[in-house]
């Protein structure tokens, strides 16, 4: 399944077009935090970069150099109104990127997507009409933790169990969890700025997340930090790098809970 980076601020129109691509694509929703959209670049690997330009000059123009500099081979789709768009008219030069004039149906993007990708869309569509008639019996997990190789390392000791879904932050996991509920949560309690502590606060002031499951990631084995992380109550937790075979076996047993 083609990879979708979703940049922008999330907003009903976002979430929109997030809940509509969904289902052709595995979509990953970002941030236009500049750092974060560098981090989710790497770890996602995205085949194609779709920006929504609402609130554009609040946008920082070095996700687009970025793009136009080291991700060349990327392309891009920008969704704004002509004003919105002005900002960036510079980059749309070299034909990586392109706009569609806001407002828009879903499926004239879904057209412009399969251009971009070149796919045929017809045959995405039959895809997903097939996918659906499957049963969806795989759980899904979401890592979080700052480090990529790390949720590069969890993911594939999982995806072949698991639905995995991947989160470089605290924030980047509650857009996530709002996008898609998980069933459980593996996250890193060494995180900067929102640590796992506080996202785990997080998840459990929201009436709808604050019953997943949350397994900590540690890699400071010392009685002070494990005795801090058992006083949050997790369901679990293990001391980093995790070891396969015991972390999917306490994984399952949170899981049959």
């Amino acid at each position: 399944m083609k990879k979708i980076l979703l940049v922008g601020k999330l907003n009903s129109i976002v979430k929109e077009t997030n809940h509509y691509l969904s289902q052709f694509f595995h979509v990953q929703l970002c941030s236009e935090n500049a750092g974060v959209f560098e981090g989710m670049l790497k770890i996602v690997n995205p085949d194609l970069v779709l920006i929504s330009l609402i609130g554009a000059y609040d946008i920082d123009t070095s996700i687009f150099f970025l793009l136009n500099d080291r991700y060349a081979h990327i392309p891009v789709l920008t969704i704004g109104t002509k004003e919105e768009s002005s900002t960036f008219f510079k980059y749309y030069e070299n034909g990586q990127f392109e706009n569609l004039i806001r407002p828009v149906e879903h499926s004239v993007i879904m057209e412009a997507v399969c251009r971009r990708l070149d796919v045929d869309e017809q045959a995405i569509r039959q895809e997903a009409a097939e996918q659906k008639k499957e049963p969806a019996n795989k759980k899904r997990i979401l890592v979080v933790d700052d480090n990529g190789t790390a949720l590069r390392t969890m993911k594939a000791m999982l995806e072949a169990d698991y639905d995995v879904a991947l989160a470089v932050s605290g924030a980047q996991a509650m857009t996530s969890i709002g996008k898609q509920r998980p069933d459980l949560i593996l996250l890193d309690y060494e995180m900067p700025v929102c640590d796992g502590r506080m996202t785990l606060e997080m998840i459990r002031a929201d009436e709808e997340m604050k019953d997943i499951p949350v397994i900590f990631l540690t890699a400071i084995n010392d009685r002070a930090n494990i005795e801090a992380v058992l006083k949050l109550k997790p369901a679990g937790y293990f001391l980093k790098p995790a070891i396969k075979d015991q972390l999917l076996a306490e994984i399952a047993k949170v899981l049959a809970q």
